[in-house]
C-alpha cells in the first residue's frame, strides 16, 4: 500500500515506522533537524515491543514529490492541520483516504475545509512515544492502537484496505469502530481530561488521580465533555466517565500527556484544540462548561507566551 505519513514525532515515527517495517511504501514528510536525521540514519524506534530500525527511509520536505497514494496519515499537532491540508491538497484525490491522528476532535473539520469532504476519514490513536533527539522516537508505555473509519460510518473498499495494511504491522491494533464520532470523542473525554489536569497540577498522572480533589476535577472536566457530545447526538456509554477514570487507574503512575510535557517545556501546546474546544463548543451549544473554562483560562497565558 502506497501511503503518506506526514510528521514524525511519536505517533508518525511509531506508526509510520511500524507500517513501513511490514513492507509498505512509506514515505514520510518531514523538515529541518529530522529530515536531516532520517536522510542520513534513517527512521530508528525504540520500543516495548520490539526494537526496529528503517535505513533507508523515504522521506522528504515536499509531498507533490510523491505523486498520488492510497493514505494520507496526519500525524502533526492539532495547531498544524489546516497547514499540512493545503501541503497535501495537490495530492489528493476523491479516493485518497485522509486519516487525521491528532488529539482533539476538529481535526477532521480542519481537513474538510480544504480538501471537501470526500477524502476525510475519522481518526484517532493512542501511543506512549515520543521524540528523543531527530529521527530517533521511543515508545515506553501503553499498548499503541488505531481506530479510523469514514464519517458516515459506510464500509468502504479503502477503509478496509488501511485496516488490513495495519493489520500486517507488528506491535499495534487496529479496529474500524461502529461509530467514529462515538470512538472520537471517548478519545477527546479522555485526553482532554489527562491533559489538562496534568498540565494544571505539573505531576504525573500517579499523583493527580489519588488526590481527591484533583481526581475530582478530571471527573468534572469528563462529565461537561459528555454532556457536550450527547448535545451534539454523540452516543456515549452511561458509564464513559466511570469507565474513563477505571482506565486511568491502570496507567502507569509516572505517565504524562503530551500536552503537559509540552507546556512543562514551554513549548506551543493542543491546548487551544482540546480544552479550548470543550470552552468553544460548551459556548455553540449553550451549555455551561465552567471547570474546562476554569483551566482553560489558567493555562492561556502560558500558551500565549510558548507562541510568542
Amino acid at each position: 500500500m502506497r501511503i503518506l505519513v506526514y510528521g514524525v514525532g511519536g505517533v508518525g515515527g511509531y506508526f509510520g515506522g511500524r507500517l513501513a517495517e511490514a513492507g509498505h511504501d512509506v514515505t514520510f514528510v518531514a523538515r529541518g533537524a529530522t529530515l536531516q536525521a532520517m536522510q542520513d540514519e534513517g527512521l530508528r524506534v525504540d520500543s516495548i515491543n520490539g526494537d526496529f530500525r528503517i535505513d533507508p527511509v523515504q522521506v522528504t520536505d515536499d509531498p507533490r514529490t510523491v505523486g498520488e497514494v492510497e493514505t494520507i496519515l496526519v500525524c502533526v499537532k492539532a495547531w498544524q492541520v489546516s497547514e499540512v491540508a493545503r501541503a497535501i491538497k495537490p495530492i489528493v484525490t476523491p479516493q485518497t483516504a485522509v486519516v487525521p491522528m491528532q488529539n482533539g476532535i476538529e481535526a477532521p473539520d480542519r481537513l474538510i475545509e480544504v480538501l471537501g469532504r470526500e477524502p476525510v476519514l475519522g481518526g484517532l490513536c493512542g501511543v506512549h512515544a515520543a521524540i528523543r533527539v531527530p529521527g530517533y522516537i521511543v515508545h515506553d508505555g501503553a499498548q499503541p492502537r488505531v481506530s479510523f473509519g469514514e464519517l458516515d460510518d459506510s464500509r468502504s473498499e479503502r477503509v478496509d484496505r488501511l485496516l488490513a495494511a495495519f493489520q500486517q504491522a507488528h506491535g499495534l491494533r487496529a479496529d474500524i469502530p461502529d461509530n467514529i464520532q462515538s470512538a472520537m470523542w471517548a478519545k477527546f473525554l479522555m485526553i482532554t481530561a489527562f491533559s489538562g489536569i496534568g498540565s494544571i497540577t505539573r505531576v504525573p498522572i500517579g499523583e493527580f488521580r489519588r488526590e481527591g480533589g484533583s481526581r475530582q476535577l478530571m471527573v468534572a472536566v469528563m462529565e461537561e465533555i459528555a454532556s457536550l457530545a450527547r448535545a451534539r447526538g454523540v452516543p456515549l456509554p452511561q458509564d464513559i466517565v466511570a469507565s474513563t477514570m477505571a482506565g486511568f487507574d491502570k496507567v502507569m503512575p509516572t505517565s504524562t500527556a503530551s500536552m503537559q510535557r509540552d507546556m512543562m517545556a514551554g513549548r506551543p501546546s493542543e491546548l487551544d484544540a482540546q480544552t479550548g474546544a470543550v470552552v468553544r463548543i460548551g459556548r455553540e451549544l449553550g451549555i455551561a462548561t465552567p471547570v474546562n473554562g476554569f483551566i482553560y483560562d489558567c493555562l492561556l497565558p502560558q500558551e500565549r507566551l510558548a507562541r510568542d
